[in-house]
């Protein structure tokens, strides 16, 4: 007897779910439990496994279909087998989201896609605006695709690996720990696309509209996007960016080159590995491949690694990745690069001379540039600061009505700054006046431990003449940090030395990215020492840390022993 398959009720508040895949086609066949479909709904994208067992005779929901939940999607049986429609069945069709006419007075356009773009649109929405968003390639940006959340999946599977390796000390003994690299990828790639089809869910749900290709400004408020012309009363430009790629002599021709991008997709673990930049995207990947197995080089023309974070936490970060094994070169640039056989011959000069270092792949992480030259910037009457789309503290650019956000108009360069640029912009298009303030955003860096920063750090405090005083805590005197082994960080306050208000945190320990939310927010609110140290933290947490840092800035630490 033939059976339906139907749309699933994954949750208590879903109503609807959109088809996004079919994992087999009519004629296949299915066994109980094995993928046959994905659907996406305005939270999440998940893979849906076949009730039944035999042959898929009819698809009844196409890919991209929206249908109620407990609709039929397919039919299943035995091959050959003549099944009987239900009322249901032949009556279902599929509804579709589709954005509502634009008038001069609420519409909004956004151009790009990434974590900025997205937002923005989003936001506009939820105010009342009718949003037409434009990408030129994925949704979700470098980020979800080929950047912040790739990287992730990577580093996490490698850190799970190292654990494993590595817990003898608390009697977890594992001999024989090995990976499978191809299912290390496939992990990856299934969280990009839950994450991506994800925003294709919320663009549909708030009835935003999706143009596929390029957009280039025709005139103030007009842009062009292959042959249609698009125009709105607000536009907000979330272009993005792309890896900087230095004029260095073989590097481009050589097969070992690699941008961010492809380091993400390798087929292999390769046997060596040569970094240009120490920033936070070529130290978390030389961290996953040097986890992995990979020898790692590090090629970085400053005198530190993280140039804007703290320079004593940057020095704790480099002591750490040495002791995996990472190999560090800095106040040194990359020459030339010549193909030797399988392996690159990299030419870098350092303090000490030139020197050759052999690598299977080199991965450039030096640095990105504003994907802005494409865009036709003059004919809407949009400045530039030579590099960055000019904008003002209400991110909006030279052009009235007209706005840029993220890593094309801010030096930042990161998701979440683009992000909650996205909102002021959508919030000031539907006519509020809200300001984007740098100052209070954090960094962070997915290193092992985890390194996150907000606020000034010492040599800016200095730089500026302003009286400090700094509290540390170690996190070998955590409870918490001690339980996990993450004992070798450090959280670091600085305070102004008069009033007590805190000026930055920087924290090199377990969680550091999500401590970091706490610190930025007091430095938002002006907090000052005392009311950081009045607020009650968890035990046994890292949190109790930062605590204890701040009341070590006045030498009133609980858990070491003050100076005095």
């Amino acid at each position: 007897m033939a059976n339906e398959i139907i749309m699933p009720k994954l949750g208590l508040t879903m109503t609807e779910g959109t088809l996004s895949t079919w994992h087999k086609k009519e004629g296949d066949k299915v066994s109980v439990g094995e993928a046959i479909f994905d659907v996406e709904t305005d939270k999440l994208t998940n893979t849906i496994e076949s009730t039944h067992t035999g042959v898929l005779l009819k698809i009844i929901v196409q890919e991209g279909d929206t249908v109620p939940c407990l609709a039929p999607v397919a039919i299943v049986g035995k091959e050959g087998e003549v099944y009987t429609a239900s009322a249901t069945t032949a009556s279902n069709g599929a509804s579709e989201t589709t954005a509502g006419e634009q008038t001069a007075s609420n519409s909004i356009l956004v151009i790009g896609g990434g974590p900025g773009g997205y937002v923005a649109a989003i936001r506009a929405a939820l105010l009342g605006g009718q949003v037409t968003l434009v990408e030129r390639d994925k949704l979700g940006g470098t980020c979800l695709n080929r950047g912040c959340m790739p990287t992730k999946a990577l580093l996490h599977a490698s850190e799970v690996y190292e654990l494993a390796k590595n817990s003898e000390d608390i009697g977890i003994i594992g001999p024989n720990v090995g990976f499978d690299w191809e299912k290390v990828q496939a992990s990856r790639e299934k969280v990009t696309k839950q994450l991506t089809g994800g925003v294709k869910a919320l663009m549909r749900a708030n009835k935003i509209r999706v143009v596929q290709g390029e957009a280039k400004f025709t005139g103030p408020k007009t842009v062009s996007v292959g042959e249609e012309v698009l125009s709105a009363d607000k536009i907000i430009i979330a272009s993005g960016s792309s890896p900087a790629i230095p004029p260095i002599e073989g590097l481009a021709q050589s097969p070992a080159f690699l941008d961010s991008t492809a380091c993400l997709a390798l087929d292999h673990v390769p046997e060596s590995l040569l970094v240009i930049g120490g920033g936070v995207i070529g130290l978390e990947l030389g961290c996953v491949y040097a986890r992995f197995g990979s020898k790692v080089h590090v090629v970085e023309m400053q005198s530190k690694l993280l140039p804007q974070m703290d320079a004593e936490l940057t020095s704790m970060v480099q002591a750490q990745l040495e002791a995996i094994g990472i190999s560090f070169y800095l106040n040194s640039t990359v020459k030339s690069v010549i193909q030797n056989g399988n392996l690159a011959a990299v030419t870098v000069s350092t303090a000490k001379g030139e020197i050759v270092i052999e690598a299977e792949k080199i991965l450039l992480s030096a640095g990105r540039n504003p994907n802005t030259e494409s865009l036709g910037l003059e004919k809407a009457g949009i400045k530039t600061d030579g590099k960055f789309i000019s904008i003002n503290r209400h991110v909006e650019t030279t052009a009235s009505g007209v706005y840029a956000i993220g890593d094309c108009s801010c030096s930042l360069m990161l998701a979440h700054a683009a992000m909650a640029m996205g909102e002021v912009a959508a919030a000031n298009a539907m006519g509020d006046n809200l300001t984007f303030d740098p100052d209070t955003c954090p960094t962070c860096a997915y290193i092992g431990p985890e390194f996150a920063s907000v606020g000034l750090n010492e040599d800016q405090v200095k730089a500026r003449g302003i009286d400090y005083k700094i509290g540390r805590f170690p996190t070998a005197a955590n409870g918490r940090s001690l339980v996990s082994g993450h004992t070798n960080g450090l959280i670091k306050v600085i305070a102004g030395a008069k009033y007590g208000e805190i000026l930055g945190v920087h924290i090199l320990a377990q969680s550091a990215t999500e401590l970091i939310a706490e610190a930025a927010l007091a430095i938002r609110l002006e907090a000052t020492i005392d009311e950081f140290v009045s607020t009650m933290h968890c035990h046994p947490t890292v949190s109790e840390a930062l605590r204890e840092a701040a009341l070590a800035a006045d030498n009133s630490a609980i858990h070491i022993i003050n100076k005095r």
